[in-house]
């Protein structure tokens, strides 16, 4: 079972799923989560290998949508979703393949795609920490930054770094292994028809045009929005205006 972290109380309602990307963690969305919780109940996860739920040896979608499954299975058997980038396909994937389980799905800033890009650098400067060297934080950035040149880039990966205990709460050895799962998207079938909101920041290019006819086909009341002067990380460049749009979308 995924690790939970659950803001608010209302029952009213179906909760609110937040799904993070990859190498991310509820822990990013908990500001946003406990703003948004003072109307709703909102629930984070861990995905599978990352944070604190389980190690497992797969990381295909199939499996990431079957978690979710599950966890709102514990939650009532219906929810509204938000998933960014990684969580979104696995969010895409779960309302496909269980529409009845999802009210609402808010796709942050990623398409039901194959991507070209790959997120092995990260891995590789993840790894290139002497972690037997690292006492704080800042050791470990100071390490990092060798490899990582944006501050804001460091900040989110050391996120999931335990200092005390010296180590990743990521397995990055089976990350590493399915990437080409986490940046391709499986065949699926089936449709979701439900109200589908995609969220793309104005700056990004993970969301173009060209793959509108494929969004449609899969989800036919699907509609677009964009936060200007924000990129693929729109929830944490522009954490106000992701929280107005979801609200909006999501009590509608």
């Amino acid at each position: 079972m995924l690790e939970l972290q659950t803001y608010g109380t209302d029952t009213v309602q179906p909760p609110v799923l937040i799904a993070h990307g990859l190498f991310g963690s509820a822990r990013n969305w908990g500001v946003i989560a406990k703003r948004m919780s003072d109307t709703r109940r909102v629930v984070g996860v861990d995905m599978r290998n990352h944070g604190s739920s389980p190690w497992i040896d797969s990381h295909s979608y199939p499996d990431l949508a079957t978690d979710l499954a599950e966890v709102v299975a514990t939650l009532g058997g219906t929810a509204d979703l938000i998933g960014h980038s990684m969580g979104g396909k696995a969010a895409m994937v779960f309302a496909l393949s269980q529409p009845e389980m999802v009210r609402r799905l808010l796709i942050a800033d990623i398409a039901p795609v194959v991507y070209s890009h790959s997120q092995q650098s990260m891995i590789t400067a993840m790894r290139s920490i002497d972690l037997s060297q690292v006492e704080t934080r800042a050791d470990a950035d100071r390490q990092l930054a060798h490899a990582v040149d944006e501050a804001s880039v460091r900040a989110f990966l050391l996120q999931s770094l335990d200092v005390k205990a010296r180590e990743w709460r990521l397995n990055l050895d089976v990350l590493e292994r399915d990437m080409d799962l986490i940046v391709g998207f499986p065949d699926v079938h089936g449709l979701f028809s439900g109200p589908t909101l995609f969220l793309s920041g104005a700056t990004s290019d993970y969301v173009l045009p060209d793959y509108r006819a494929t969004i449609k086909e899969l989800f036919p009341n699907a509609k677009h929005a964009k936060i200007p002067q924000a990129g693929h990380w729109l929830h944490a460049e522009k954490p106000r205006e992701f929280e107005a749009s979801a609200r909006a979308f999501l009590g509608g």
